[in-house]
């Protein structure tokens, strides 16, 4: 984080929330919380966090990012 008032704070956190409303959550309902938590935690970690393209790795996955980084 850096100082107090900079607008760019939470820009990361925003642009992911926003994500997967989009993706995920204004897609579809659930008929229980724990339904939708299971979904949420197989969104991030079964497909945005190793397979989604990401701007900021230039529109590569995390995965192809590191192949060809290593």
């Amino acid at each position: 984080m850096s100082g107090k008032g900079n607008c760019y704070d939470n820009a990361a956190m925003e642009i992911f929330f926003k994500t997967i409303k989009a993706e995920l959550i204004w897609r579809q309902s659930w008929q229980t919380r724990r339904a939708a938590e299971i979904a949420i935690f197989e969104y991030i970690n079964g497909f945005y966090n190793p397979r989604r393209k990401h701007s900021t790795l230039g529109w590569k996955s995390p995965v192809a990012f590191e192949r060809k980084a290593a």
